[in-house]
Formats: C-alpha cells, sequence, structure tokens
C-alpha cells in the first residue's frame, strides 16, 4: 500500500505502463514466431521489415535488452536466409 499521494500515482502508472510494454513486447514475440515458422521466403522476407522496425522500437524503448534485439534480428534473418 502507497504511503502517499505520489508514491500511490507512481504505482498507478508503473502498473499502466507494465500493460503497454508487455503488450508490446508479446506482440513482437508473436511476429518473430510466425516470421520463424512461415515456409515461403518470398512471404517472409515481406514480412522482415515490419519484424524488424517492432524490434528496434522496443530496444529503443527499453523494453528489450539491444543486444536481445540483436540476437532476435540474426536468428530471423538466418531463419529467412535457410529457406529455399
Amino acid at each position: 500500500m502507497a504511503n502517499t499521494k505520489s508514491a500511490a500515482k507512481a504505482a498507478r502508472q508503473a502498473k499502466t505502463r507494465t500493460e503497454h510494454n508487455k503488450y508490446y513486447a508479446k506482440t513482437m514475440r508473436n511476429a518473430v514466431r510466425d516470421i520463424k515458422a512461415s515456409k515461403d521466403k518470398n512471404e517472409a522476407q515481406a514480412q522482415l521489415p515490419k519484424v524488424y522496425a517492432m524490434i528496434d522500437k522496443l530496444a529503443k524503448m527499453n523494453i528489450i535488452h539491444k543486444n536481445k534485439a540483436a540476437n532476435l534480428k540474426s536468428g530471423v534473418m538466418k531463419h529467412v536466409n535457410t529457406l529455399a
């Protein structure tokens, strides 16, 4: 329980931000999962810029670490390059 008005407000803001960040992180994970599950190279390459933009945006907002973003982008690109 918050002891002051400002602490109560900070708790409300933290809850709102957490929900916002979880939504965008989950959306990004779903996009990465979909592109890695793709068997068609053209379809995967079409999704690539959108997924890269999502990952970069989350890293910029510190929702995910920049190294995690780099690892995700590398893994996605490896998968796309192995498709026939």
